[in-house]
Protein backbone atom coordinates (compact mmCIF):
# COMPACT_ATOMS: atom_id res chain seq x y z
CA UNK A 1 0.00 0.00 0.00
CA UNK A 2 1.39 3.36 -1.05
CA UNK A 3 0.74 6.36 1.19
CA UNK A 4 -0.34 9.81 -0.01
CA UNK A 5 3.32 10.86 -0.38
CA UNK A 6 4.19 7.90 -2.61
CA UNK A 7 5.96 5.66 -0.07
CA UNK A 8 5.22 1.99 0.49
CA UNK A 9 5.25 0.88 4.15
CA UNK A 10 7.94 -1.73 4.69
CA UNK A 11 9.99 -3.52 7.34
CA UNK A 12 13.76 -3.97 7.29
CA UNK A 13 15.41 -6.78 9.24
CA UNK A 14 18.93 -6.83 10.65
CA UNK A 15 19.79 -10.27 12.02
CA UNK A 16 22.79 -10.52 14.36
CA UNK A 17 24.65 -13.72 15.10
CA UNK A 18 26.53 -14.38 18.34
CA UNK A 19 29.60 -12.50 17.02
CA UNK A 20 27.54 -9.40 16.14
CA UNK A 21 27.89 -10.14 12.44
CA UNK A 22 24.82 -9.45 10.32
CA UNK A 23 22.99 -11.59 7.80
CA UNK A 24 23.30 -10.41 4.21
CA UNK A 25 21.39 -12.07 1.37
CA UNK A 26 22.13 -12.00 -2.35
CA UNK A 27 19.07 -11.15 -4.41
CA UNK A 28 18.16 -14.06 -6.62
CA UNK A 29 19.77 -13.89 -10.05
CA UNK A 30 21.67 -10.67 -9.26
CA UNK A 31 24.97 -9.64 -7.74
CA UNK A 32 23.15 -7.42 -5.25
CA UNK A 33 23.32 -7.97 -1.49
CA UNK A 34 20.85 -6.68 1.08
CA UNK A 35 19.07 -7.26 4.36
CA UNK A 36 15.71 -9.01 4.36
CA UNK A 37 12.88 -6.55 3.90
CA UNK A 38 9.32 -6.48 2.69
CA UNK A 39 6.02 -4.70 2.52
CA UNK A 40 3.47 -4.37 5.27
CA UNK A 41 0.04 -5.58 4.18
CA UNK A 42 -3.10 -3.58 4.86
CA UNK A 43 -4.27 -4.12 8.46
CA UNK A 44 -1.03 -5.98 9.33
CA UNK A 45 0.90 -4.98 12.45
CA UNK A 46 4.53 -3.96 11.84
CA UNK A 47 5.92 -6.75 14.04
CA UNK A 48 3.70 -9.34 12.33
CA UNK A 49 4.99 -8.17 8.93
CA UNK A 50 8.55 -8.52 10.17
CA UNK A 51 8.02 -12.13 11.30
CA UNK A 52 6.22 -12.98 8.04
CA UNK A 53 9.06 -11.52 5.94
CA UNK A 54 11.66 -13.24 8.13
CA UNK A 55 10.01 -16.56 7.35
CA UNK A 56 9.39 -15.89 3.66
CA UNK A 57 12.88 -14.61 2.87
CA UNK A 58 15.13 -16.45 5.33
CA UNK A 59 13.05 -19.46 6.43
CA UNK A 60 13.29 -18.51 10.10
CA UNK A 61 10.51 -18.62 12.65
CA UNK A 62 9.86 -16.45 15.69
CA UNK A 63 11.59 -18.93 18.04
CA UNK A 64 14.84 -18.56 16.04
CA UNK A 65 15.24 -14.88 16.98
CA UNK A 66 14.87 -12.38 19.80
CA UNK A 67 13.86 -8.79 19.12
CA UNK A 68 16.55 -6.48 20.47
CA UNK A 69 15.20 -3.14 19.21
CA UNK A 70 13.48 -1.31 16.39
CA UNK A 71 13.83 2.14 14.91
CA UNK A 72 11.77 4.84 16.58
CA UNK A 73 10.43 6.30 13.36
CA UNK A 74 10.08 5.53 9.67
CA UNK A 75 13.27 5.69 7.62
CA UNK A 76 12.78 6.62 3.96
CA UNK A 77 14.50 5.99 0.68
CA UNK A 78 13.55 6.95 -2.85
CA UNK A 79 13.79 4.53 -5.74
CA UNK A 80 15.45 5.89 -8.90
CA UNK A 81 13.41 5.72 -12.08
CA UNK A 82 15.38 2.79 -13.49
CA UNK A 83 14.32 0.66 -10.50
CA UNK A 84 10.87 2.11 -10.03
CA UNK A 85 7.58 0.41 -10.72
CA UNK A 86 5.34 1.62 -13.48
CA UNK A 87 3.08 3.24 -10.88
CA UNK A 88 3.68 7.02 -11.24
CA UNK A 89 2.67 7.72 -7.63
CA UNK A 90 5.39 5.42 -6.22
CA UNK A 91 8.47 7.28 -4.88
CA UNK A 92 10.07 4.71 -2.63
CA UNK A 93 9.77 3.02 0.73
CA UNK A 94 9.34 4.01 4.34
CA UNK A 95 10.69 1.41 6.70
CA UNK A 96 10.67 0.41 10.33
CA UNK A 97 13.90 -1.49 11.00
CA UNK A 98 14.22 -4.35 13.49
CA UNK A 99 17.42 -5.57 15.11
CA UNK A 100 17.16 -9.28 15.91
CA UNK A 101 19.47 -11.64 17.78
CA UNK A 102 19.68 -14.98 15.98
CA UNK A 103 19.40 -17.73 18.59
CA UNK A 104 19.15 -20.64 16.18
CA UNK A 105 21.84 -22.47 14.25
CA UNK A 106 23.06 -21.57 10.78
CA UNK A 107 21.36 -24.66 9.35
CA UNK A 108 17.98 -23.14 10.34
CA UNK A 109 18.51 -20.45 7.70
CA UNK A 110 16.86 -21.52 4.45
CA UNK A 111 16.65 -18.89 1.72
CA UNK A 112 14.84 -21.45 -0.48
CA UNK A 113 12.04 -21.94 2.08
CA UNK A 114 9.42 -19.87 0.28
CA UNK A 115 8.16 -20.54 -3.23
CA UNK A 116 8.79 -16.92 -4.26
CA UNK A 117 12.45 -16.90 -3.29
CA UNK A 118 14.12 -13.53 -2.58
CA UNK A 119 17.72 -14.68 -2.06
CA UNK A 120 19.88 -17.37 -3.66
CA UNK A 121 22.83 -17.07 -1.25
CA UNK A 122 23.63 -15.58 2.14
CA UNK A 123 26.56 -14.87 4.45
CA UNK A 124 27.51 -13.30 7.77
CA UNK A 125 29.39 -10.00 7.47
CA UNK A 126 30.75 -7.36 9.83
CA UNK A 127 28.11 -4.98 11.17
CA UNK A 128 29.01 -1.98 8.98
CA UNK A 129 29.78 -3.87 5.73
CA UNK A 130 26.25 -3.71 4.28
CA UNK A 131 26.42 0.08 3.89
CA UNK A 132 29.03 -0.34 1.16
CA UNK A 133 27.54 -3.48 -0.40
CA UNK A 134 23.91 -2.49 -0.80
CA UNK A 135 22.71 -0.74 -3.97
CA UNK A 136 23.66 2.95 -3.77
CA UNK A 137 20.16 4.39 -3.36
CA UNK A 138 19.68 2.35 -0.16
CA UNK A 139 23.03 3.26 1.43
CA UNK A 140 21.73 6.20 3.46
CA UNK A 141 18.80 4.25 4.91
CA UNK A 142 21.14 1.39 5.83
CA UNK A 143 23.57 3.82 7.46
CA UNK A 144 20.73 5.46 9.41
CA UNK A 145 19.27 2.14 10.57
CA UNK A 146 22.63 0.66 11.57
CA UNK A 147 23.65 3.85 13.38
CA UNK A 148 20.38 4.09 15.31
CA UNK A 149 20.42 0.43 16.31
CA UNK A 150 24.16 0.21 17.08
CA UNK A 151 23.55 1.51 20.61
CA UNK A 152 21.97 -1.86 21.45
CA UNK A 153 25.13 -3.81 20.64
CA UNK A 154 28.04 -4.59 22.86
CA UNK A 155 30.31 -1.89 21.41
CA UNK A 156 33.46 -3.85 22.22
CA UNK A 157 32.45 -6.40 19.57
CA UNK A 158 32.13 -3.99 16.64
CA UNK A 159 33.97 -1.02 15.27
CA UNK A 160 32.56 1.72 13.12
Amino acid sequence: MIDKDGYRANVGIIILNRRNQVFLGRRIGENAWQFPQGGISTDEEVEDAMFRELNEEVGLFQHHVEIIARTDKWLYYEVPGAYSRSNNSYRGQKQIWFLLRFVGQDYHINVRHHQEQEFDAWRWVDYWTPIEEVVNFKQDVYRNALNELAEYLNESNISK
